[in-house]
């Protein structure tokens, strides 16, 4: 339930500019609703809006980046390989990011699988096109050097954290960075996937989730997790995800 401050802090904000891509398709991309029209104007001729979905890769590790991917909805996840064929999720991107952020520093190799959680939408952009507008759209520039800083610190904040917290912080943390990016009570969440996207088993995971249902944080459904009290969920993770929030919060560009 949104509470009167939240309120307050909402009707303070600016109203983001009304900006489409594919046609009549409306953004919110809170990285391009950011940047001013002089800047979008060169920009929107060679964005594409494209469905996003469940499991659909974006970008593989090792491998050349074809396309720039600003999410509208829904979640992609960065996610390490390894050779025996077990991965660990190292960041998530929302609305509030971009899939391909290597190429925002001259790079057009990253090291990560970046993978489709939650279906949405978004605008994706051929590497090279993106790479020419930047050499004229310095506030662009700008704020995805700044969102490359900010993702660095996320993976750095959640290698931290996969390794020095419990399990119940860790579930709880991911389910709250899910949240915040879907915004949605309901995540279409398995626990097999969470135990992937953690690092661990699944009975560990089950066993978190389970304690975090007993103590009335989330309900746990058939293919998805329901946040029923976020306040005890946010009490209940660790310091990690008040970190993310706030480097986050620190790139000055939300709107939601």
């Amino acid at each position: 339930m949104e509470t009167t401050k939240n309120r307050t802090e909402r009707a303070r904000r600016p109203e983001p500019p009304r900006r489409t891509c594919g046609g009549d398709h409306a953004v919110k991309s809170e990285l391009l609703l950011a940047i001013p029209d002089r800047e979008y104007s060169l920009l929107r001729p060679h964005l594409e809006y494209v469905d996003l979905p469940h499991h659909h890769i974006l970008q593989e590790p090792g491998q050349k980046i074809e396309f720039a991917y600003f999410l509208n909805s829904g979640m992609a996840s960065l996610v390490i390989l390894t050779s025996d064929g077990r991965s660990v999720e190292v960041a998530i991107v929302g609305k509030e990011g971009m899939v391909g952020t290597p190429l925002a520093v001259g790079l057009d190799r990253g090291p990560y699988r970046a993978v489709v959680q939650i279906t949405g939408s978004g605008c994706r952009i051929k590497s090279e096109l993106l790479a020419e507008t930047l050499q004229c759209a310095p506030e662009l520039r700008l704020i995805l050097n700044r969102y490359v800083l900010i993702q660095g610190l996320q993976l750095a904040q959640i290698a931290a954290c996969n390794r020095l917290h419990e399990i119940e912080q860790r579930l709880a943390r991911w389910l709250l960075m899910c949240q915040d990016r879907v915004e949605s009570d309901i995540l279409l969440v398995t626990h097999d996937f969470l135990a992937q996207m953690l690092g661990t088993g699944r009975p560990s995971v089950s066993l978190a989730a389970g304690t975090l249902q007993r103590s009335g944080m989330i309900e746990n459904l058939r293919g998805r997790v329901r946040i029923v009290n976020r306040t005890d969920l946010e009490n209940a993770a660790c310091e990690c995800y008040r970190a993310l929030k706030q480097f986050n919060g620190s790139l000055g560009i939300r709107y939601t």
